[in-house]
């Protein structure tokens, strides 16, 4: 089932057909967080999580993604808005939406990870891990621009 939500000339839509993997590509290339990423790579995350596209009109402006089981966990990645539209509440608006979705109530444990953003996702709750010393990664910086 498509999830939409509408706002001042624009949707937040978790229809797949509208996702403009161009345009985001375009933006998560450039991402600290996912700098160098292969266009290829950004199709498959799209294809494997639940998108939330942010379009002004038709055009894409922003996404957030989540990969998740819908039963008990969810990570929150790639969220953006495109610099120009920056400031006038779009990406606290695009979590609220998010957040609402049906398929993402009930569950465990939400996650992410920011270098900057905290102040934007505190107000929905999301804090500091509060024990570190459970969590472990294996992580790979600049994996995406070896191939370069």
């Amino acid at each position: 089932m498509i999830y939409e939500r509408h706002r001042d000339g624009f949707t937040v839509s978790t229809d797949p057909a509208r996702l403009d993997l161009d345009a985001i590509h375009a933006f998560l290339v450039t991402a600290y967080w996912s700098e160098g990423i292969p266009r290829e790579t950004v199709a498959r995350a799209l294809s494997n999580s639940l998108c939330f596209g942010l379009y002004e009109g038709a055009r894409q402006v922003g996404l957030a993604r989540m990969v998740t089981d819908r039963a008990t966990f969810t990570y929150l990645c790639d969220v953006y808005v495109l610099p120009e539209l920056r400031g006038r509440g779009l990406g606290t608006w695009l979590m609220e939406c998010v957040l609402a979705h049906p398929d993402l109530q009930g569950l465990r444990r939400l996650s992410l990870v920011t270098r900057d953003a905290h102040e934007l996702y505190r107000p929905f709750g999301f804090t500091e891990i509060k024990k570190p010393g459970r969590h472990m990664e294996i992580s790979r910086p600049g994996l995406y621009k070896q191939g370069s």
